[in-house]
């Protein structure tokens, strides 16, 4: 089975670094591009890494884009305290802007995006940060990649180490992490983690998966694949 080349957009996030480690880790994945702002603090023979400072234009990098299997889009930030439009800006603008790049030399190319349980595919609710990641979903399946698949997780529990940047979330991680192994048992299709949100993104892009919106239970089932 041919070998993966994998494009990750931020690597530096809990989510992010935990598909990172799994790439890192798989076998079937021969290379990593990492495009960040800022240098991550994980070096490996199958990484390449560019900082890119200004991330709703990537044409000066494009050349860097051909050739690549698949790209897992982990930039996201809490809407806590954004307006529509600057939530717009990050969430939708700078998404779009990566996959547009992109799709110029790589249609046959796998593309997921880490989006949210409660997407809000209409773009008519009430919840703005849902609307805006159900417009960004809806742009995306429209640009034209042979595969695309829109993570929509829950509960995220991090693992091998991996904290998320914001303080209040890792809080609940630390409370959360001793209940996790009970909570999995009794709610297993409620949670996933980050190493199984790697696992998954490998698989699919080797062997896409028939739905196109992929939840905690999604994930937790192509995760466990074995080729």
């Amino acid at each position: 089975m041919k070998k993966l080349k994998v494009l990750i957009f931020g690597s530096s996030g809990m989510v992010g670094k935990g598909v990172l480690l799994e790439c890192i880790d798989s076998v079937d994945v021969e290379s990593v591009l990492l495009v960040n702002r800022s240098p991550i603090d994980i070096k490996h023979s199958k990484i390449k890494e560019i900082i890119h400072k200004d991330f709703t234009d990537f044409s000066s990098i494009e050349n860097e884009f051909r050739g690549l299997d698949a790209c897992y889009f982990t930039v996201g930030v809490s809407s806590a305290g954004l307006n529509e439009k600057k939530y717009s800006r990050i969430t939708y603008d700078l998404t779009i802007a990566a996959a547009k790049s992109l799709i110029n030399g790589n249609k046959n190319m796998t593309f997921i995006y880490v989006s949210g349980s409660g997407t809000d595919t209409s773009e008519k609710g009430r919840i703005m940060w849902a609307r805006v990641k159900g417009r960004t979903e809806n742009a995306i399946l429209n640009l034209g990649f042979k595969y695309t698949f829109m993570y929509r997780p829950g509960y995220i529990q991090p693992m091998r180490g991996i904290k998320s940047k914001t303080a209040l979330y890792n809080s609940l991680y630390v409370v959360f992490a001793p209940l996790y192994p009970l909570l999995n048992k009794i709610i297993p299709k409620h949670l996933t983690t980050t190493e199984k949100i790697g696992k998954s993104m490998i698989n699919v892009s080797l062997r896409p998966y028939p739905k196109r919106h992929l939840s905690n239970n999604d994930i937790n089932i192509t995760a466990s694949i074995n080729y």
